[in-house]
């Protein structure tokens, strides 16, 4: 089995964060890994091309997304404390592309990431990205899947 010493979590605003992360921290421990946490700041709201007014879903992204960084935050301070070390990582451009980007950089040797569990405005914003990350990435994935099955 290869050794896994550095680990990337991807970070977005679905509901299953929390729980991806706390598996992330969990072999990290585990392992003697070092962990990496990939905040995934992409904003299509921002993209040329787009003509048509959507300030009700632009707002509703942004408050998703500052409730999730801020909880992330606090889970990360907590097993810092403890002595977990994390690098957090900000990518504010497109997702495959700021994903592969890190793994490569940091030499990432498994990635974790939720299993397609985001909601309608997350599936929109994401879920294609997800099957072309995991198509496209040198290191292995781990896949969290929902306490609801999905």
């Amino acid at each position: 089995m290869e050794e896994i010493k550095r680990m990337l979590l991807i970070s977005r605003m679905e509901r299953d964060s929390p729980k991806v992360f706390h598996y992330g921290v969990a072999m990290a421990r585990k392992l003697g890994a070092e962990l990496y946490v990939m905040h995934s700041v992409h904003n299509p709201f921002g993209l040329e091309g787009w003509n048509i007014p959507v300030p009700n879903l632009a707002d509703e992204y942004k408050k998703l997304l500052e409730d999730t960084h801020k909880k992330l935050a606090s889970m990360i301070a907590g097993e810092k404390q403890q002595g977990i070390k994390i690098t957090e990582i900000v990518a504010t451009g497109e997702p495959t592309g700021e994903i592969l980007k890190a793994v490569k950089e940091h030499r990432i040797d498994i990635l974790i990431m939720a299993a397609h569990s985001e909601g309608k405005l997350e599936h929109m914003l994401f879920g294609r990205n997800q099957d072309e990350v995991i198509r496209r990435l040198p290191c292995s994935v781990l896949l969290v899947k929902s306490d609801s099955g999905t």
